[in-house]
């Protein structure tokens, strides 16, 4: 904790870019990723040549001899990836690492994914040689009895959450109503304009009990970019720094992605609890002065989950916490997923959480919260976790 409480406020966040969600971008990945990098930068007020580190998603293939021959970067000295649907947070926590070490002075954090349309989607840099113990678990002991779904999955840790707090399906979803609303506004998103009730919501097909489609993620053609520097570099550029207050990754005792059944509590997040717990103490903040959380909404299920293994409410209270909409919509206690997230945006494993982050400390978000200057955003829910907390100051 020592090393890491260093980090605090000594590296922020100085560029954001983000292309428009779509079931089809019509752009190759490669494209995407320079695309919003070009626009990270030119929002930074930096230029390819300034840039001396990337950091990527290991699935990701454009890898950084794409990147650095397309937009002309010529002397990395710091490059490196994360794993996991857990990576966002962690990537860029690697790239503060990075930053605040001095073995770069401007980092990229980016990933580009053609979800939707699989356009010249360019096959993941992990082959089959190189399958995790995740993956061997699930094809070798999981898929012969016909758990083959990531939905099918998540419908596991469910089941044993409302079993274990007397939920009833139909109780989530408000979660999938208040980011629809949010995302309503977005006109960058896949949802704009297009809101649901709670009745669209009952109404809504069933995909694996008790998983309706509306709790579940949509794939999306999307690409972010982000630009890392430390805070005394921070202040010669062009837009607010969002300060990095506080970040942490975390896989403890028999994590696995979406498959944790082998422990006790199933129905607990234990990897975003640990996650949680290193983040207020690193950024020196407490739970009612967060103005608005950006959580992992693949499934909005896991929203009050997290809510719980974070700490804003006890285990058992996050449906409560969330019932009605009025304490997580824009203008309520605890603001969540501004932009419309993964399920109110669009879907670029929870990338795009980020960036509105970052909007909401400069206030230029769709979905203003007012004076925000602290922001927690979580990715990874069911599997390795990884949070930070943005600060306007």
């Amino acid at each position: 904790m020592t090393v890491m409480r260093s980090i605090k406020n000594k590296t922020a966040i100085v560029g954001i870019g983000m292309s428009k969600f779509s079931r089809d971008s019509q752009r190759t990945e490669l494209y995407l990723a320079c695309q919003t990098i070009k626009a990270a930068l030119d929002d930074a007020g930096l230029t390819p040549e300034d840039i001396d580190g990337l950091v990527k998603q290991t699935d990701d293939a454009s890898d950084e001899h794409a990147i650095t021959s397309s937009m002309g970067m010529g002397n990395l000295t710091y490059f490196g990836e994360c794993r996991w649907n857990g990576a966002p947070c962690a990537m860029v926590m690697r790239a503060a690492m990075g930053v605040a070490a001095g073995a770069a002075n401007y980092i990229v954090v980016y990933r580009a994914v053609n979800g939707a349309s699989k356009r010249r989607m360019i096959p993941s840099m992990r082959t089959s040689g190189q399958m995790s113990t995740s993956d061997l678990l699930q094809w070798t002991f999981h898929a012969p009895f016909g758990h083959m779904s990531e939905v099918g999955r998540v419908a596991m840790i469910v089941r044993r959450y409302m079993h274990e707090y007397n939920i009833k399906s139909d109780q989530f979803g408000c979660v999938p109503v208040v980011c629809r609303e949010h995302g309503a506004k977005n006109p960058n998103g896949m949802f704009y304009k297009k809101p649901v009730t709670i009745e669209d919501y009952r109404k809504s097909k069933m995909i694996v009990e008790p998983l309706r489609k509306l709790d579940c993620y949509e794939e999306a053609d999307a690409a972010v970019a982000l630009v890392v520097t430390t805070a005394e570099r921070a202040k010669d550029l062009k837009q607010r720094p969002a300060y990095v207050l506080g970040v942490s990754q975390n896989m403890v005792l028999e994590t696995e992605e979406l498959n944790t059944y082998y422990r006790s509590p199933v129905a607990a997040f234990s990897e975003m609890a640990q996650v949680g717990k290193k983040i207020f103490s690193m950024s020196g903040v407490a739970h009612k002065d967060i103005d608005c959380v950006q959580l992992d909404d693949s499934y909005g299920p896991f929203v009050p989950m997290q809510l719980e293994a974070l700490g804003f409410c006890k285990r058992g209270e996050g449906v409560d916490f969330c019932k009605g909409g009025d304490r997580i919509r824009s203008g309520g206690e605890l603001p969540l997923n501004t932009s419309g997230g993964s399920l109110g945006e669009g879907h670029i494993y929870g990338m795009n959480h980020i960036v509105e982050a970052v909007r909401q400390i400069r206030g230029i978000s769709t979905a203003q919260v007012k004076d925000a200057e602290l922001v927690l955003v979580a990715s990874g829910a069911g599997g390795p976790a990884s949070g930070l907390i943005l600060g306007g100051k």
